[in-house]
């Protein structure tokens, strides 16, 4: 449950750990990154706290240090639609930051996260003047448009296995998500939310991926074997499992 204070009224300086879980900063040049460190702020995200509301004029450019976040919108009906998770070391929203418009999603933490936030005017700055973060943005636009081509094709799809396969291969996209590696830490239930399945039907996707060899159930999360096999493989689906 979200405390009583806002994720921007806990806001604190970053650590030198949470620093090494921001991939840009790498790219920076020294004085460039000494200015962006001084402006870098995080924030410790309970389960249910909301990074930013659809409507909300953008502050700042978010990435996740640790745990999950859920980007999400309400229709007209009052139901919730998942766009994606958005696991550690992924940074979101450079779109709406460049375009300085009100948020159209929601971005809220699945479990409790350590979230980063660079201000809009910093993010602009580095734009003008930065080739090394020049390249990281547009080197995340260009990954997050076939992302969300992709989220378009899962959510027409109904075979539930394919739709937790490809889900997950979206989670472990090296160039948006660096900071996940090789195992996912998450639980069913939080994939269940992201995928728009109940948890015991992502259970079973979950098993036929392990059967095939292409995932491994671990403790705490999950190790991909067969990321290739994620993104591409045709389960046959029987509508009686």
């Amino acid at each position: 449950m979200a405390t009583d204070l806002t994720l921007h009224q806990r806001r604190r300086k970053p650590t030198a750990d949470e620093l090494q879980g921001i991939p840009w900063l790498r790219l920076l040049r020294p004085d460039e990154r000494a200015h962006a460190v001084a402006e870098l702020q995080v924030g410790d995200a309970e389960p249910g706290d909301y990074v930013c509301r659809v409507g909300k004029p953008v502050t700042y450019w978010f990435g996740v240090v640790a745990g999950l976040l859920k980007m999400s919108s309400d229709n007209a009906q009052g139901l919730t639609m998942t766009f994606t998770g958005v696991p550690p070391g992924g940074w979101f929203g450079e779109g709406t930051a460049l375009k300085r418009e009100p948020y159209r999603y929601n971005i809220q933490a699945l479990r409790k996260s350590v979230v980063a936030g660079l201000p809009v005017d910093t993010f602009h700055g580095l734009l003008d003047h930065s080739i090394g973060f020049n390249r990281f943005v547009m080197n995340q636009l260009n990954e997050r448009l076939g992302q969300f081509i992709a989220a378009r094709e899962i959510d027409r799809m109904n075979n539930p296995d394919i739709r937790v396969a490809r889900s997950l291969a979206a989670l472990f996209n090296p160039v948006l998500y660096p900071g996940v590696g090789e195992i996912l830490r998450i639980t069913q239930q939080e994939l269940a939310y992201l995928v728009g399945l109940s948890r015991q039907r992502v259970n079973e996707a979950l098993t036929a991926l392990q059967a095939q060899g292409i995932i491994r159930v671990e403790y705490g999360g999950l190790r991909v074997l067969d990321l290739a096999a994620l993104r591409f493989t045709v389960f046959a689906y029987q509508k009686d499992r």
